[in-house]
């Protein structure tokens, strides 16, 4: 299980928006699988590079706690976001869009 806090940024007009999956210790983050098995029990790693964390990955309880850079696109979300950084649980599979968005313009 990984515990995700989403630093929330808006990015540029056309900038794609972030999409990640979880899969055991991996974390695929933009099509970028990055895999986190290194990261010991009750320690933490500090990224080095070129990567989307915001700060150091923990492991506590078995579950992996990490900050990640969210970019998406403004224009399809709500102008106000939470003030509070979400913070996601996810087992396996698509990490939920953490963004607010305006509702859907209905079809003509």
């Amino acid at each position: 299980m990984m515990q995700i806090t989403c630093s929330l940024i808006a990015g540029l007009p056309g900038q794609p928006e972030t999409t990640a999956s979880v899969n055991g210790d991996i974390l695929t983050v933009d099509g970028v699988a990055y895999d986190l098995s290194s990261v010991p029990e009750g320690g933490f790693a500090e990224p080095q590079g070129d990567h989307p964390f915001a700060g150091r990955i923990e492991r506590t309880g078995g579950v992996l706690g990490l900050s990640l850079r969210w970019s998406y696109d403004a224009a399809t979300a709500e102008p106000i976001q939470p003030a509070d950084a979400p913070v996601l649980s996810v087992v396996a599979g698509a990490v939920p869009d953490p963004i607010i968005r305006k509702p859907a313009a209905p079809e003509a």
